[in-house]
């Protein structure tokens, strides 16, 4: 397999709104990043995936953009950031940008000249616009974030397009010039010094042009919008173009944000002879605890099925593309909490997960505050919530489609966004360090003993483990080009799996019960002594002692193992 950069990396998310506060005005801002670089640099990562700074006012927390070349007042200035990226580079620290280009915020100029009515108007087209039907929107489908995904707008006498929330215009890529503007804003971004894009929702840049109507479940309000908007054909010609344009001219990383892909989706837009992106974030494990036909759900997820998918992905893209690893980032709750256990096997559980997914192949990422064992904040009410799809969710399901509120609500607590979203816990201070006055949404209460001051000088801490994962990869190329292969895949009780390079071998052992479990070894490993490289249950300074060569293994509540064979 052809080595990569990017493929070697480990990449760390920041969310900028809940990571430091410089100034204390209660929102983490870029000065505040540049103070915690040093301790990125020292947990071990390569890459800083920064979330939205650019202008914006704030509807989807910067996922609105109204200004592609700006940067929005509350995080700082364009000099901060040209000083972030001069200061990661100094590091060795490489920044990859959040982008959203499927859509822009209604404040963005080429909307506000796009809703002028001019005959003659060159922004006519940069949006979906289209006529009403029956006295009412151009179709039946429903925005991601509740309601109608139309808006009528009275100065063209027509509808637009919104995924997501009305806010949040839908650009028109069928139009040459709205690719142009893309590529040119990208690259500008590049020739100051980035050195690579996320892309928000890219998959949906290619649109049926029919517009039909969608499917509509039962008690569902509006049609099924996807067949007609997810992974369409076009998005493909668009993304090479994109390569073309930009990222082929450039050695950078780019990871596209993919919504209901298939394994067979996964090879085409990160394959590597399709010339379009390095890797996607697909996202069917995250739907693995969903309800029946939405994502709200408060039943514990089934491992089993977990497995099933990240095992297919796994070995569906291996030798073809490459895969993203992440269990969190600002979109999900904490894994801890969701995969793991927060209350009595906090420490091990927060451990395991981190080695069994960065033991697998594929680019690791981590969401800030997972390095530190974060949890879910299981807020009081309603009203404590601030995530738009959380609150429209919420009122939407039990006000329009009957669902018992407190039900719901507990949905709410599980899943919401708002979960990733709470200050980032530095020490036990008042605020958590995380600013002078406070934040501006809300902090865990158990940041008092959850925090990277208790963790940063103890060796047997979660932050400890996560750096010597990461250093094991850099010692390892096995862990980062090794196939893949899975064991024991029925289990309930234990994800393991096995791999490969050459005549190395990796056997890596996860339990995600409260119960000990015996696992036996596959026969090839069977009497033959092994090196265990990594484990939550043993201290990290004897593990270079730690031979194994039984035939089966007791796992203890919660236990990861890797055990090396050459």
């Amino acid at each position: 397999m052809q080595k990569e950069w990017w493929k070697e990396a480990v990449i760390y998310q920041i969310y900028p709104r809940s990571f430091k506060d410089s100034n204390g005005d209660k929102i983490g801002d870029i000065p505040g990043i540049i103070e915690k670089l040093d301790y990125l640099k020292d947990l071990g990562v390569d890459v800083v995936w920064l979330s939205p700074v650019y202008k914006s006012p704030n509807v989807d927390n910067g996922y609105d953009i109204s200004d592609y070349k700006s940067v929005m007042e509350e995080f700082g200035t364009m000099e901060d950031l040209e000083c972030l990226i001069r200061e990661m580079h100094k590091r060795d620290l490489k920044l990859m940008m959040d982008i959203v280009v499927n859509h822009t915020s209604n404040q963005h100029e080429w909307f506000k000249k796009s809703c002028q009515p001019d005959e003659d108007n060159p922004y006519a087209d940069f949006y979906i616009w289209r006529k009403g039907k029956d006295g009412g929107p151009p179709n039946n489908w429903g925005s991601f974030f509740g309601g109608s995904a139309w808006e009528y707008c009275e100065a063209r006498k027509m509808y637009y397009l919104h995924m997501f929330a009305k806010e949040q215009p839908d650009l028109n890529w069928e139009n040459p010039n709205v690719r142009h503007e893309v590529e040119q804003m990208m690259n500008w971004w590049m020739q100051k010094g980035v050195d690579g894009f996320r892309l928000d929702v890219i998959n949906l840049i290619g649109k049926d042009q029919k517009f039909p109507d969608g499917k509509k479940q039962e008690g569902e309000l509006y049609g099924d919008m996807i067949p007609f908007t997810h992974n369409m054909p076009q998005a493909h010609i668009y993304i090479k173009e994109l390569n073309e344009k930009v990222f082929s001219k450039y050695p950078m990383i780019t990871v596209g944000e993919t919504l209901e892909t298939t394994v067979e989706d996964g090879k085409k837009y990160s394959g590597f002879k399709e010339h379009e992106l390095n890797m996607i974030f697909t996202f069917e494990h995250m739907n693995v605890d969903n309800g029946s036909n939405s994502k709200w759900s408060a039943e514990r997820f089934k491992l089993s099925k977990l497995k099933s998918i990240m095992n297919r992905w796994q070995m569906g893209l291996q030798g073809n593309a490459w895969n993203s690893l992440y269990w969190n980032n600002h979109d999900q709750p904490r894994v801890v909490s969701r995969f793991g256990n927060d209350q009595e096997y906090w420490e091990k559980s927060a451990k395991m997960l981190g080695t069994c997914l960065h033991m697998m192949q594929g680019t690791p990422y981590i969401y800030q505050g997972e390095e530190i064992g974060m949890t879910n904040d299981y807020l009081e009410k309603i009203e404590d919530y601030e995530d738009i799809e959380s609150l429209t969710s919420y009122y939407q399901r039990t006000e329009g489609m009957g669902e018992d509120p407190e039900y719901m609500f507990k949905c709410v607590q599980k899943k919401s966004r708002d979960n990733a979203r709470t200050a980032m816990q530095w020490d036990d201070s008042e605020y958590a360090g995380f600013g002078d006055a406070g934040c501006w949404f809300t902090i865990n209460p158990n940041y008092k003993t959850i925090n990277v001051k208790n963790q940063i000088n103890d060796a047997e801490s979660i932050y400890s483990y996560y750096k010597k994962l990461i250093q094991l990869r850099k010692n390892y190329p096995i862990i980062v080009y090794g196939d893949f292969h899975p064991l024991y895949e029925e289990s309930e009780k234990n994800y393991c799996y096995i791999r490969e390079l050459g005549k190395e071998k990796l056997l890596v052992l996860c339990s995600f019960s409260e119960e000990e479990q015996l696992v036996e070894l596959p026969d090839e490993f069977s009497g033959r002594k092994g090196i265990t490289l990594i484990s939550n249950y043993d201290k990290l300074i004897d593990l270079n002692n730690c031979i194994e060569d039984e035939k089966t293994v007791l796992l203890k509540a919660y236990e990861a193992r890797v055990i090396y064979y050459n």
